[in-house]
């Protein structure tokens, strides 16, 4: 479920992004500080543990502001 819900937000971004690139800023930031977030807090478990659960939050987060740079490249590249 959290796979699927990580998808269609970075395709909401994505298409976000390519339409209105500074309206995208402002939910690409929201996302990626609610990642981080989650991140700072599955990192605090002891040891390998705390590194293994903080993986999925840290790869979310790159994929997410990937998706919506490249929604912004996308737009730049068109000839309008």
């Amino acid at each position: 479920m959290l796979i699927a819900g990580v998808i269609v937000l970075c395709i909401v971004l994505a298409i976000l992004s390519f339409l209105a690139p500074r309206l995208s800023r402002h939910p690409q930031n929201g996302a990626s500080r609610a990642f981080g977030k989650g991140g700072q807090g599955a990192s605090k478990a002891p040891g390998k543990l705390g590194t293994w659960l903080a993986k999925p939050f840290r790869t979310s987060q790159k994929a997410v502001n990937r998706s919506a740079e490249g929604g912004r490249r996308g737009r730049g590249k068109l000839p309008l």
